[in-house]
């Protein structure tokens, strides 16, 4: 009689070792209920950040423009670009160049396209901005524009 209490035992543990497919629904449900429930807002934090990243490229770049205004007596004209900030301008002024300015290449805003720039521009000197998010003109929160006015 013994043998036979061991083997029903163990045939009982063998039934527990595992989760029943009712356990793992009522599990994946609440982890569903969660990530619907923090992952809209994890993503806003996201969009934000990239908002703030753009802000503070903005910002970067427009001290190393001044910088180069500061050697070489002008800002760079629009068909110049950003790209005078790192690459030597051939004209005759170029002596006074004291660059590059940035420590790398320009960069592309948060959303991998490239700042804007203009020069003379239209509500200052010049004009640095990135179109957002969804790379066009105007635009509401994360699509709005960025600009250094």
């Amino acid at each position: 009689m013994h043998c036979a209490h061991f083997s029903k035992v163990a045939i009982i543990r063998k039934r527990s070792s595992g989760f029943t497919l009712l356990e793992l629904l009522v599990v994946m449900t609440i982890i569903g209920l969660l990530a619907g429930y923090v992952g809209p807002k994890f993503f806003a934090h996201i969009g934000k950040s990239e908002v703030k990243a753009a802000r503070a490229q903005i910002d970067g770049l427009e001290k190393a423009l001044d910088q180069y205004r500061l050697d070489m007596g002008r800002y760079p004209g629009t068909e110049e670009g950003l790209t005078a900030l790192n690459d030597k301008p051939a004209d005759v002024a170029a002596t006074r160049w004291s660059g590059p300015y940035l420590k790398k290449a320009v960069p592309d805003d948060p959303w991998g396209k490239p700042y804007q720039y203009i020069q003379p521009g239209e509500h200052g000197e010049f004009d640095l901005f990135s179109f957002g998010k969804d790379g066009q003109p105007g635009g509401t929160g994360e699509a709005a524009d960025i600009v250094n006015w």
